[in-house]
């Protein structure tokens, strides 16, 4: 969908793709989606944080009422700057975050990083799964879908805010794919519609196999059911942790 520097007008596309929504859904929107987003971050000198929070409350209380799980990123006042999240909201109340840690290059100095890879718990029919959530240009690092995976994640969730022509097109969509088959886990990705979209909204499965996948350019929505018991650790099993093994030193609350 659209993001833009206009909090109330996110909210919404918001309420609108919700809304088409069905109890039980798990509903993922692009990075930025609630606070706006874009390579220049100077708007950000005009973004009021109550207006913000507001926001992040009637999202909240949309969840519990349509009955949905919704994953949406934005913006967000930490300490006394800025960091870019990742937010859970549940179908059974309250929200969660998760900070970006390895930040753009705009970012840089605008932007606190996050400190911790968490891993969020959602309440479905068949029982709780796992999710973990990247941000953009956190597709460029396997190692922490890698923790993620091996943190029992059995579906990744993938936020961004990719519109970039001085991207060759095609590579973000292999990694995404790649990301799915390294670790043989789902993959959700949402981007915003944009004519210099160079990164697809999809869904990917554990063998890497593309389920849906949205035109890029134009705003839609794609829907797909999912068996994530075909999620497995059969390569990451294998791996020669002898040789080679990736040691986590995120905050241990995360």
């Amino acid at each position: 969908m659209p993001v833009v520097w206009d909090v109330e007008a996110n909210l919404g596309t918001v309420r609108n793709v919700v809304g088409e929504a069905r109890p039980g859904d798990v509903v993922v929107l692009p990075e930025g989606m609630l606070s706006g987003y874009g390579e220049d971050l100077t708007p950000l000198d005009d973004l009021d944080p109550a207006l913000l929070g507001r926001a992040v409350e009637r999202v909240a209380e949309l969840a519990v009422q349509r009955r949905v799980h919704i994953f949406a990123g934005s913006l967000l006042p930490c300490g006394d700057g800025w960091c870019n999240a990742g937010l859970f909201f549940s179908a059974e109340g309250g929200h969660a975050v998760y900070r970006k840690i390895n930040l753009a290059m705009n970012e840089r100095g605008r932007l606190r990083a996050g400190d911790g890879l968490p891993t969020f718990s959602v309440p479905l029919p068949e029982g709780h799964v796992t999710v973990g959530v990247q941000l953009c240009r956190e597709i460029r690092f396997p190692e922490q879908w890698q923790h993620l995976a091996s943190a029992d994640a059995r579906l990744f969730v993938y936020l961004t805010n990719a519109a970039n022509v001085r991207e060759p097109g095609g590579v973000w969509r292999s990694h995404l794919i790649s990301r799915a088959a390294e670790n043989q886990r789902f993959l959700v990705s949402a981007n915003l519609a944009h004519p210099d979209q160079h990164c697809p909204s999809m869904v990917v499965s554990p063998r890497g196999e593309v389920l849906g996948e949205l035109p890029m350019g134009p705003a839609g929505v794609l829907r797909r059911d999912v068996d994530l018991a075909e999620a497995g650790d059969w390569y990451l099993g294998q791996r020669r942790q002898d040789v080679v093994s990736l040691t986590y030193r995120g905050n241990p609350g995360s």
